[in-house]
């Protein structure tokens, strides 16, 4: 049994508008994709919908084959963690510690498991000179870090990252992907989505690709960037890699940087 299904899955707002059509696919315990798309094509309504914020106009939604339909977010939660794209929408302690152990705490661990977890995020995010500090006090990036860290300290089974990279630097993007690697390992589900395309093709063999509320690809990362009506289709731009490889017309298709440089050296 997949860890999460859609079933021909619609949503229409309150207002009327429509922001996914029939929308299909699986995911499975511990596997990691990257859901990519043009601003409006339903990729944060779908996410949405996988802890249960928003309930599908039709179609269904399963967790470990639970309608979400049947259930609410908070019971929810234990199984799909979800940080919000704005840290600002998700923070509401003074002290950093606090705010990263909170969901620890809402689900009740003992003592000895909630102190491990949140230690263990504060860890992976590399956030142990700010654990004293008041939230509104740090950058917007370190902001973004703590609400990563507060649902990685949940131990969610499925985490759902809404546009991680946005404001970081290189340093807090590469953290990102080692978290995410580190996380598959533990064999948690990892959901983001994301308009860096770099991030995807060195984070992601399966990608979701969505357009005019659909869903218009899903499968190899690296096919979707040499595919370029899909790319003009969902106006996204290729990773510097590949943009390389295109313009030095190099006959190969690869999303490694080492297996790039080989080629480069082979052509000289």
């Amino acid at each position: 049994m997949s860890k999460i299904k859609l079933n021909n899955v619609n949503f229409t707002y309150k207002n009327g508008f429509e922001a996914l059509k029939s929308l299909s696919f699986e995911v499975e315990a511990g596997e990691t994709l990257a859901i990519i798309g043009q601003n409006g094509a339903g990729k944060t309504t779908t996410v949405k919908m996988l802890n249960g914020l928003l309930k599908p106009t039709s179609g269904e939604v399963l967790i470990d084959g639970q309608n979400t339909a049947n259930t609410t977010t908070a019971k929810l939660a234990p199984t799909v963690g979800y940080v919000f794209q704005n840290p600002d929408d998700q923070i509401f302690h003074n002290i950093v510690y606090e705010e990263i152990e909170y969901g620890a705490k809402v689900q009740k661990f003992d003592a000895d498991k909630k102190s491990k977890l949140v230690r263990d995020a504060i860890e992976l995010l590399g956030l142990e000179p700010y654990i004293n500090d008041h939230p509104y006090s740090l950058p917007y990036s370190i902001r973004k870090l703590v609400t990563v860290a507060s649902v990685v300290a949940m131990d969610s089974d499925v985490i759902i990252l809404d546009e991680p990279t946005a404001g970081q630097d290189s340093h807090a993007i590469k953290m990102l992907g080692t978290l995410i690697k580190e996380l598959k390992a533990r064999g948690k589900t990892v959901i983001v989505i994301t308009h860096d395309m770099d991030f995807v093709a060195e984070n992601f063999e399966r990608t979701i690709v969505m357009a005019n509320k659909e869903l218009r690809y899903d499968g190899s990362t690296l096919d979707i960037f040499y595919d370029d009506n899909l790319l003009a289709l969902a106006k996204l731009e290729e990773p510097h890699l590949i943009k390389v490889s295109k313009t030095l017309g190099l006959d190969i298709k690869t999303l490694d940087v080492n297996e790039l440089a080989s080629a480069i050296k082979g052509s000289k």
